[in-house]
């Protein structure tokens, strides 16, 4: 399994080798082995029942040849009959029970791909872009999904026809079967030629489309900055070379599978020539007869259809294969290199009594430049810190490594049931109801209104068209960012943790919104061990007590009073009237 360096330069998820996928896929199967045996012998019989079709039609010749009576004509009409309903009925069968396993097995795959996404940790998602990951989600999972309900099945159909075929053609007469064979020469080292360029070529197109993603995602997403720093020109350049790269690799499969279909008819072309050259041979020689040669034409012609599908299904499957690696990747990472933090010798534990306990934590982004150093902190059970500092001070970071969201690169953290609440909050597509009760899904509506009680919200959710069950999200009714970050907070006191974690949250309101947040945050730490990263100065004022942040570092650390009678930074600060201190690492 690797991790490679994607075209954006970012460091992509890992991609599967092939025994990681052949493992991956296996555990699923185990316990469906008995459906998945009943498909495949359902098909082997559709595939047997085909093949009686050519010498029974081959049968119909001879008796028009030798002028025998309509009787004749009976047995093998009837044999064909009864062939067409065999060959329909078990492949509906086989096809149906292959199906079912796949979805079942594309579900567990898909399910367990979102259990391992959900946990991957902060850095190294910021490290491969979401758009490497959403690209996974999406298309890749789309094509592994539609590889499992069409191009196994009918891979698996087409194989056994071929296998089928080729013994009839033997069993009519071996010289046919070695006619026959003229082409394979020419299939193979087309398949061969195929597969060597088609497997690197589809891996690249899947990272491609995904550094085309996460470049449509920076740009989308920092729209706003974009306009204010006028950088249209330099993100209409990315878009525009993400899209070339994509168009070129696009071009790059046409013109391959042009190649590939340009081999299989001269394949097929070869073939032809030379089963009809022997048909003409042995029919002439009185070894066979016309209807045996006609059978035998037959045959080989009933070829073309599952050997171009099954090696056009090369196609399908290399890109699968592709996607297939690259979902692996992500559900069978190395949890002991990438999740956890003991070879490290720093940790996580759980508090004992409800507070928090900070010990020597440090943390870097990127090698030798360090964001926190050495921070140690407590919080009692019950209490209420406010972190401030300048921007790049180190907050968010020693917030989100409190929250569990970041692992710190060095120390150690004592911490309960806790819940983060940022200023970048998500409103989920859905009802107001099913936003809520993400966070508790037994809640009843009593439950989510004394929620919203206690941040305020209930004026506005019941002004809603609907109510609770008003939609809201992509697609649905349009909230303010307030009105976001009031869900969010409601989602807190439903959650109901022991520690909470504001990071911010009430700085995207504006001042009117801002008022009207800070009560609704103030009112759903009650009771609770609260870290609040101050985006006013008068939070840090309304906390038991703030720590100071400079450049990683604490430098000051007591109640609102006693820093100010310090003369300390903190003091600075006051004292310039700085309401609204930004965030950074």
């Amino acid at each position: 399994m690797s991790a490679d360096a994607g075209t954006s330069g970012r460091t992509i998820l890992p991609v599967a080798d092939t025994r990681a996928v052949r493992a991956a896929i296996g555990r699923p199967l185990r316990g469906r082995r008995g459906v998945l045996a009943l498909g495949l012998l359902a098909l082997v019989g559709s595939a047997a029942a085909g093949t009686l079709v050519p010498p029974l039609l081959g049968r119909i010749v001879d008796v028009v040849v030798g002028r025998q009576g309509a009787d004749a004509v009976t047995d093998p009409v009837l044999g064909l009959v009864g062939a067409a309903l065999a060959q329909g009925l078990l492949a509906v069968v086989g096809m149906a029970a292959i199906a079912r396993v796949g979805e079942q097995v594309l579900a567990a795959l898909r399910e367990r791909f979102v259990a391992r996404a959900l946990g991957l940790p902060l850095a190294r998602l910021e490290q491969a872009g979401a758009g490497d990951l959403t690209s996974r989600v999406t298309s890749d999972l789309a094509l592994v999904g539609d590889a499992v309900r069409q191009a196994v099945p009918d891979m698996a159909r087409g194989a056994l026809v071929i296998v089928l075929s080729l013994g009839g053609l033997a069993l009519l007469d071996w010289r046919f079967f070695v006619a026959a064979l003229v082409a394979v020469p020419v299939q193979v080292l087309t398949a061969r030629w195929y597969v060597r360029r088609s497997s690197p070529l589809y891996r690249e197109q899947r990272e491609v489309g995904g550094a085309q993603q996460q470049q449509l995602l920076d740009t989308a997403g920092g729209i706003a900055t974009v306009r204010a720093l006028d950088l249209h020109d330099d993100h209409g350049d990315r878009v525009r070379s993400r899209a070339a790269d994509v168009v070129d690799l696009a071009l790059r499969v046409v013109r391959l599978q042009t190649g590939f279909f340009g081999r299989l008819n001269l394949a097929e072309f070869l073939g032809v020539a030379a089963v009809l050259a022997t048909g003409f041979a042995l029919v002439g020689a009185g070894t066979a007869t016309v209807g045996t040669a006609s059978a035998a034409a037959l045959y080989f012609i009933n070829l073309f259809t599952p050997i171009n599908e099954v090696l056009f299904l090369l196609d399908t499957l290399q890109s699968a294969g592709a996607s297939l690696a690259r979902v692996v990747g992500v559900v069978d990472r190395d949890e002991d290199t990438e999740d956890t933090d003991d070879a490290d010798g720093h940790d996580r534990s759980a508090s004992p009594d409800g507070g928090v306990r900070v010990r020597g934590v440090s943390h870097a982004y990127t090698t030798g430049h360090e964001v926190l150093s050495g921070v140690d902190l407590d919080l009692a059970p019950g209490e209420r810190l406010a972190l401030v500092g300048a921007s790049g001070a180190g907050k968010t970071t020693l917030a989100t490594i409190v929250a569990g969201v970041h692992r710190a690169s060095a120390g150690r953290v004592e911490v309960g049931d806790v819940a983060m609440v940022s200023q970048e909050v998500h409103v989920f597509a859905g009802t107001v109801a099913e936003d809520l009760r993400l966070a508790a899904p037994g809640a009843t509506d009593e439950d989510l209104w004394a929620a919203l009680d206690v941040v305020d919200a209930r004026g506005w959710v019941a002004g809603l068209p609907e109510g609770l069950r008003t939609v809201v999200g992509t697609g649905g009714h349009t909230l303010t960012a307030a009105q976001a970050q009031q869900l969010a907070l409601a989602r807190l006191v439903l959650a109901d943790p022991a520690v909470a974690v504001l990071d911010e949250a009430t700085a995207e309101a504006g001042s009117a919104g801002a008022r009207i947040l800070e009560a609704a945050a103030d009112h759903s730490l009650r009771g609770r061990t609260a870290l609040v990263v101050a985006h006013r100065l008068s939070q840090a004022a309304a906390a038991d007590r703030v720590a100071v942040l400079d450049a990683g570092v604490v430098v000051e650390h007591g109640t609102h009073d006693e820093l100010l009678a310090a003369g300390g930074r903190y003091a600075e600060l006051w004292a310039a009237g700085v309401g609204r201190v930004a965030s950074g690492r």
